[in-house]
């Protein structure tokens, strides 16, 4: 089965790390952060690393070829042939590169997800310092799936920093297959490979499409948005829930996202008080092939007009990229003739509300597990092994327990 959830998603390039100037200057910035806040607490365990995990995105136009090539490279996500992988994944990114690169040009000639994780990283650490001393000092990382840095760059960076502790973070809010469960898939792969003895304890935060401040976030961004159109039209704006599609042979699959999408945007309409009319849409179709939807394009079209305000929210990223940046912008709202009633939210980036949140959530996933690494319960979520039942992997996850708790050979 062919999955294309990903291919206009964000771009970049694997580069080793002897050379690459881009894992250099992140880790050395990385590092300051961490010394300067480090010495509010010296532990004799290593620092605790708090692991942001996601796609990742181009830090330059030229690093566009190199994330197709290893989106298409990767059995997890695309199941093309074990034979010849490799060779379809050259092929394909050859030919997708120039369109891709094009978008990354219209948007800045980069993608700015690297820096909005770093930057939610760093705050995130920052308040768990302040906060909660007994699992300080906390170090940041970013861990990218198919961008710098990779997952094991990153890892082979965690265990040279002394690291004994670590949690890993999805910043995907809902669960996919296709994006969280591949991430973790990676981390258990970097695991065997880099770390046979376990020397760092893991568990993961992989799920929270209701977290209190996550919606109230988005409820924040959506109300200042609104307030934006004329007083006359501010009600009947109808609110555009927009999130990244799913092929339907994936969600026939059993997949969690279409429901955990549909419970974000249901606990934000509450926080609103349903003030508007709204649908929630997917995005970013490709191929030939089913996708799940309606299409935001083609609800945008069907219901734009000189009398119609719309308003597009993001409502499962947490930082903007080509899909918000390019595909809704540019595509959907700068090309539209009534684009004057067109309006996107601002997404997540350096929301503070969004922020804490965030920390409140690992502080307590913290606290929970550290109370006993061997329950199930307080190292990842009670539906992470139905997912791993139903996907579809290669050398992936088996049963998470294989993966998070303490698995330390003395």
């Amino acid at each position: 089965m062919l999955r294309k959830t990903l291919l206009n998603s964000e771009a970049s390039t694997y580069y080793t790390l002897i050379g690459n100037t881009s894992i250099k200057r992140y880790f050395h910035t990385t590092r300051t952060v961490y010394n300067s806040l480090s010495s509010t607490k010296t532990s004799n365990n290593g620092p605790t690393g708090v692991v942001f995990m996601n796609m990742g995105g181009p830090s330059t136009i030229e690093e566009t070829h190199d994330f197709l090539y290893q989106l298409f490279a990767d059995y997890d996500l695309i199941p093309i042939s074990k034979k010849y992988q490799d060779r379809i994944a050259k092929v394909v990114a050859h030919f997708r590169t120039p369109k891709i690169e094009q978008q990354y040009r219209e948007i800045g000639g980069g993608s700015p997800i690297l820096k909005w994780s770093n930057y939610q990283a760093k705050e995130v650490c920052k308040i768990l310092d302040l906060q909660n001393p007994q699992t300080a000092p906390h170090k940041p990382y970013v861990a990218f799936r198919y961008a710098n840095p990779l997952t094991d760059i990153t890892y082979q960076q965690m265990l040279d920093d002394g690291v004994k502790r670590a949690v890993a973070f999805s910043q995907y809010p809902q669960f996919s297959y296709s994006t969280t469960g591949s991430s973790l898939n990676e981390l258990w792969r970097s695991i065997k490979k880099l770390d046979p003895n376990r020397s760092i304890v893991w568990s993961t935060i992989d799920r929270w499409p209701t977290n209190q401040g996550l919606t109230d976030a988005f409820a924040t961004n959506i109300r200042a948005k609104l307030n934006e159109f004329p007083v006359e039209k501010r009600d009947k704006a109808i609110i555009l829930f927009s999130a990244h599609s799913l092929p339907m042979d994936v969600v026939n699959q059993g997949d969690a996202y279409p429901q955990e999408v549909s419970a974000t945007v249901q606990k934000v309409m509450e926080t609103l008080n349903f003030s508007n009319p709204y649908r929630l849409v997917w995005q970013s179709q490709v191929g030939p092939k089913p996708w799940l939807g309606p299409q935001t394009s083609d609800i945008c079209e069907q219901l734009a007009s000189e009398d119609q305000p719309l308003l597009f929210v993001p409502i499962a990223f947490t930082s903007d990229h080509i899909e918000t940046l390019h595909e809704v912008d540019i595509r959907m709202i700068g090309a539209s003739p009534f684009k004057e009633n067109l309006k996107r939210c601002e997404s997540l980036n350096g929301s503070k509300i969004f922020i804490d949140s965030i920390a409140q959530l690992v502080k307590g996933h913290l606290n929970n597990s550290n109370t006993n690494l061997k329950n199930p319960k307080n190292l990842f979520s009670n539906q992470l092994r139905l997912d791993f039942r139903m996907g579809d992997s290669f050398d992936g996850i088996n049963d998470p327990l294989d993966v998070f708790g303490d698995h330390s050979k003395h």
